[in-house]
């Protein structure tokens, strides 16, 4: 990858909302060049999408309920983890799974309307996998950084350190 590309996707990475035109100011380069880079990089399928992060608690009482649920599985033959990682991130209940290392195997975070929706999913559909051996599920109660900025910051102008004696 070259270093203009890398470069570029750390810029949008955190602000995906730059307009070339800052971006190229940003970069030294032309905007066509930005544009050339960005569609290069949506096609090698580099830049999957653009999001927004919305702290949706400032904008209206939004009533959804996140869980983390630590699940131990039995790796496919021939394909590990993989398979079975492609089974439950297929849910629409299921927002992201990670493979991870220590006493359980998969990562996932759910999302439902309540406690006791995602405790239906977990109970009839996540553990009745025939992979799945076990799960723990740990709630989501208040989230004060979600990738890498920081939510109800209320003074996010001075970023010091605080230093006492």
């Amino acid at each position: 990858m070259q270093e203009q590309e890398v470069e570029l996707l750390q810029l949008i990475e955190k602000n995906a909302n730059l307009e070339p035109s800052k971006i190229a100011k940003l970069m030294a380069v032309s905007e066509e060049e930005v544009r050339e880079l960005l569609r290069s990089l949506e096609e090698k399928k580099a830049i999957l999408g653009y999001s927004t992060l919305i702290d949706w608690a400032k904008v209206i009482q939004k009533e959804e309920v996140t869980a983390m649920v630590d699940v131990k599985v039995q790796p496919a033959r021939g394909s590990g983890f993989d398979k079975v990682a492609e089974r439950i991130y297929r849910f629409p209940e299921v927002k992201a799974v990670y493979l991870m290392s220590g006493a359980y195997d998969l990562s996932v975070s759910v999302e439902g309307k309540t406690m006791m929706e995602i405790g239906r999913f977990i109970s009839e559909k996540l553990s009745a996998l025939d992979s799945v051996l076990s799960t723990t599920t740990h709630f989501v109660l208040k989230r004060y950084k979600h990738d890498g900025i920081i939510l109800d910051d209320e003074d996010d102008n001075d970023k010091r350190m605080v230093v006492t004696p």
